[in-house]
């Protein structure tokens, strides 16, 4: 009998036990399915940090107050303050240092309210960080404007929302709240015009914070004029691990100075690892579904010991039987490997969707991750489905090649 023929007894045989067959495919689609999601979230997840990495200026740095331990706690540090900031700024590679302040606040916008991140700094300085900021028309960005706000795509249309949060020349309210020496709580609001919209910058923080002048910021977060961050602009990319040395034999551990490419390094490197962890999980599904090949063809032999026999009786070949249980694998492969990539595919997306993060019940981290899918990839977990598939039936395929007819005959 031709390959052909083959696979016609070979269906037939497999649909004679549907709801085993059924569930058996379903094992290889879970494992096959589950491969391709987390292949493709996770490059998803690379593409994405690459393009904020991107959006950054390749000569900055960013210096905040102590160097961290793993545990999480600031093991020395100093305040950052006017102090500080001249002394950066007089370093020889330095081009610019933008101070800033950082917080949150409720804002209330025609009678809507959220919280969103709060960055105090010379507005014009954005584009320090950001080269390639634009703004919507109409946007105005003024220095030394105490009642100015600027606020990032994300904030002033929020996602899947059907109207816009602000507009430009609206008012909105701002309000933070601190506890003094005495442990009161105490309120601070103040009222800003949005003069300013960015366009999506592709920076997720940028694009969800509302950005105030440098002293509107220093009386509404109460820093008291300490600051959270200086963003230092080298003279030239080549000069950043200089100045970075520079700032570190000045002012030691007391200060944290990390680049965007160190960053980058950082997060790469955990995402890589938790992509591997990921595609373990995901193999050994696929192995799962591999024993549960073997489980079925293995009662399917037992099952057909007589009409295996009877095969044998009439002239069948050790090699027919072996290849007709083998192409049975191959099918329960082939249908649970296509069935895996589409459905995974699929399921990426709407996982992506479900899992775009809201923190803090605002604006705070509102990032929205789609996955990115290689056909290469796909057509390797394809291959890597159908292989596993193939190779488990090899045993009870064998198994039914070498059983004696004659005892398979005598079985009741």
């Amino acid at each position: 009998m031709n390959l052909r023929d083959i696979t016609s007894l070979s269906f037939e045989a497999l649909a004679d036990r549907k709801i085993r067959t059924v569930l058996t495919v379903l094992m290889v689609v879970l494992g096959s399915s589950l491969v391709v999601i987390l292949n493709g979230l996770s490059a998803g997840q690379a593409a994405f940090l690459e393009k904020q990495f991107n959006t950054l200026a390749a000569n900055v740095l960013f210096v905040s107050n102590g160097q961290r331990s793993f545990r999480g706690d600031t093991s020395t540090s100093i305040i950052i303050n006017d102090v500080i900031l001249n002394k950066i700024k007089s370093l020889p590679s330095v081009d610019d240092a933008v101070p800033q302040y950082s917080g949150s606040a409720q804002i209330t916008s025609q009678g809507n309210t959220a919280r969103a991140s709060i960055t105090a700094m010379d507005p014009t300085k954005l584009t320090v960080m950001l080269p390639n900021l634009e703004y919507v028309d109409g946007s105005t960005v003024k220095a030394n404007d105490r009642s100015s706000a600027i606020v990032g795509d994300t904030v002033a249309n929020p996602p899947g929302a059907a109207n816009a949060f602000v507009t430009l020349g609206q008012t909105i309210q701002a309000k933070s709240t601190y506890s003094d020496a005495s442990g009161r709580t105490v309120t601070v609001s103040k009222n800003f015009v949005v003069t300013g919209i960015m366009k999506p910058s592709g920076n997720s923080r940028t694009d969800n914070s509302i950005v105030i002048n440098l002293d509107a910021g220093n009386q509404l977060l109460h820093k008291l004029n300490k600051y959270d961050q200086i963003t230092v602009a080298a003279s030239t990319p080549n000069d950043v691990d200089t100045v970075q040395q520079e700032i570190t034999s000045l002012f030691g551990t007391t200060l944290g100075v990390v680049t965007p490419k160190a960053i980058m390094a950082v997060r790469l490197q955990a995402a890589n690892g938790t992509a591997a962890f990921n595609l373990m999980i995901g193999i050994i599904a696929l192995i799962v579904g591999a024993v549960g090949i073997v489980t079925t063809l293995y009662n399917s032999v037992t099952e057909r010991i007589r009409e295996i026999g009877t095969m044998k009786a009439i002239g069948a070949q050790n090699s027919f039987i072996l290849a007709l249980f083998l192409v049975e694998a191959s099918l329960i492969g082939i249908m649970g490997a296509s069935l895996g990539v589409v459905i995974g595919v699929g399921g990426g997306y709407v996982l992506s969707t479900f899992t775009t993060s809201q923190v803090g019940g605002g604006f705070g981290g509102a990032v929205h991750i789609p996955p990115i899918y290689n056909i290469t990839d796909l057509v390797n977990v394809w291959l890597l489905s159908l292989t596993l598939s193939i190779v488990a039936g090899i045993f009870p395929a064998w198994k039914a090649s070498r059983l004696s007819p004659m005892i398979a005959l005598r079985r009741e």
